[in-house]
């Protein structure tokens, strides 16, 4: 498992290297930092799921690798984004200083926005595919996912809870974490069905299984957060507590938290059964996820 995802991490590194080329003008600095955010580091999950739903429906390597890169633009705008001092204020992110350390507030923000903006293009593109109505659907569902009913919303909805950790239930914190973390995770995982243009009944499955995935990874991140260290994650810890935010951890405990994931785990595999052997890798995942130290 480990092999393949270096693997896949080494692919999606080459086309996110050849799509965003650095400009030779003003705008050196711009796009050195967005490269700066998006090259050189990451687990690249998201990419990897994205490119293994798509093998379920064989979907040309070519196509499914345009719409994982341009995944992990939207993510990495995330990572920007969160960084700032106006939201988690870190300094360190994948063991590297932040972009807004390695440059500068106004520089890191700029870089956001165009990661943003420049994945919506791959998606448009023809060469992601051939037909308009797949990229059309390509584009609403991680606008969506990305967007107001998505990451954006969850981030607002985690910076409300700041102010009301003591009030909030598993409930709340479970739809507040499927916006932050498990929209984008869902996309990955039906992203490829789209690519496939594969029926309902495959694009619930594999929407299922991410949802799943999705919540059992944002626990994994709560409890590395609670009890991990900044040499194993890269980045700093126990800032959630400090900020005074409620999570999996503080609800359930970290022994209530890991038995939640690994039932979360078990479903999803089960959403898996309708694809056979051809999801052996997505399986695999869902050891990855509970058993990861960054």
């Amino acid at each position: 498992m480990q092999d393949r995802l270096a693997h896949t991490a080494a692919r999606v590194e080459a086309e996110l290297d050849r799509l965003l080329p650095c400009p030779e003008d003003e705008r050196y600095r711009l796009g050195e930092a967005m490269r700066y955010a998006v090259l050189g580091g990451g687990k690249r999950l998201r990419p990897f799921l994205l490119l293994e739903s798509a093998g379920l429906f064989d979907v040309p390597e070519d196509r499914a690798m345009r719409v994982a890169a341009a995944l992990e633009m939207v993510h990495g705008y995330s990572l920007v984004h969160d960084d700032l001092p106006a939201m988690d204020d870190s300094e360190l992110r994948r063991g590297r200083a932040t972009v807004h350390r390695a440059f500068d507030d106004a520089t890191a923000v700029l870089a956001g926005d165009a990661l943003l903006t420049e994945a919506f293009g791959v998606l448009a593109d023809p060469a992601t595919h051939p037909d308009a109505e797949v990229r059309i659907k390509l584009v609403k569902g991680l606008s969506e996912a990305a967007g107001l009913h998505g990451m954006a919303g969850g981030q607002a909805l985690d910076l409300a809870a700041e102010s009301q950790a003591g009030d909030l239930m598993l409930k709340d914190i479970i739809a507040l974490q499927g916006r932050k973390t498990g929209a984008l995770i869902v996309y990955a995982c039906t992203a490829g069905a789209e690519l496939g243009q594969a029926g309902d009944e495959a694009y619930r499955a594999l929407a299922a299984f991410g949802d799943r995935l999705g919540l059992a990874f944002q626990i994994a991140d709560d409890l590395l957060d609670h009890s991990g260290s900044e040499a194993e994650t890269g980045k700093p810890v126990g800032r959630d507590a400090d900020r005074g935010k409620a999570t999996f951890v503080d609800l359930l405990g970290p022994a209530g938290a890991e038995e939640k994931a690994s039932d979360l785990l078990a479903e999803a595999r089960e959403y898996l059964d309708l694809f056979g052997p051809k999801a052996d890798f997505l399986r695999a995942v869902t050891v990855f996820v509970l058993e990861r130290k960054a």
